[in-house]
């Protein structure tokens, strides 16, 4: 029971410390997670290429 009372208590300092982003913040988040979804993907077809042409 001591786990959940002191992870309930973290919950609501970080709750406390949250604020809204800027739109340029936002905007920069959404574009660096784009370039990291979109550079995943590109490996992960390089390498269905490279098992194609070993196959």
């Amino acid at each position: 029971m001591f786990h959940i009372k002191s992870f309930l208590t973290k919950c609501v300092r970080v709750w406390h410390i949250l604020r809204k982003p800027t739109q340029t913040e936002f905007k920069t988040v959404a574009k660096v997670s784009a370039l990291g979804i979109l550079a995943i993907g590109l490996v992960g077809f390089l390498i269905a290429l490279i098992m194609n042409i070993f196959k």
